[in-house]
């Protein structure tokens, strides 16, 4: 099964109410949020409605495993530990994120929540009105990971 990261890149004034919507339907409520989604009709089709307002494509693992290491939270705000993850699921966040990947665990696994709160991106974004290659919008293929490196 493959997943894609989300990340909204836009802000909230001045959106229709059907995308605001599916926006939050995606958990997607401030900018520099991110989600992991699994590729399945419906959320095609809620992507392709947002295309506008975020950017995703496909996550690796070892991008994955440098999230859950860095942005993923707990409840209480708690950061996630190598200790931890091992204590959930009997392995390491590396090998997590393989499983996840592979589709054989789920981020609700380690209790974790849905959204990743990212930084904005070091060195900034290239345009925020067009549609990658030429801005940052839209579908980036494996490129996202890059994108999410300097968002970490």
């Amino acid at each position: 099964m493959r997943y894609y990261a989300v990340v909204r890149l836009r802000g909230r004034h001045d959106i229709h109410r059907r995308i605001r919507d599916t926006l939050k339907m995606l958990r997607l409520h401030k900018k520099y949020h991110c989600v992991l989604i699994p590729e399945n009709e419906s959320y095609m089709g809620m992507l392709q409605k947002v295309k506008d307002y975020v950017a995703y494509g496909e996550i690796n693992a070892e991008v994955l495993a440098e999230l859950i290491r860095k942005r993923a939270r707990l409840a209480g705000n708690r950061r996630v530990t190598e200790e931890y993850v091992k204590e959930k699921t009997g392995m390491g966040i590396e090998e997590f994120a393989k499983a996840v990947l592979d589709g054989k665990a789920k981020l609700s696994d380690i209790e974790i929540k849905p959204v990743f709160r990212l930084h904005p991106p070091r060195g900034g974004l290239k345009n925020i009105k067009w549609h990658y290659p030429l801005g940052e919008l839209g579908y980036q293929g494996e490129n996202i990971n890059s994108l999410l490196y300097k968002m970490r």
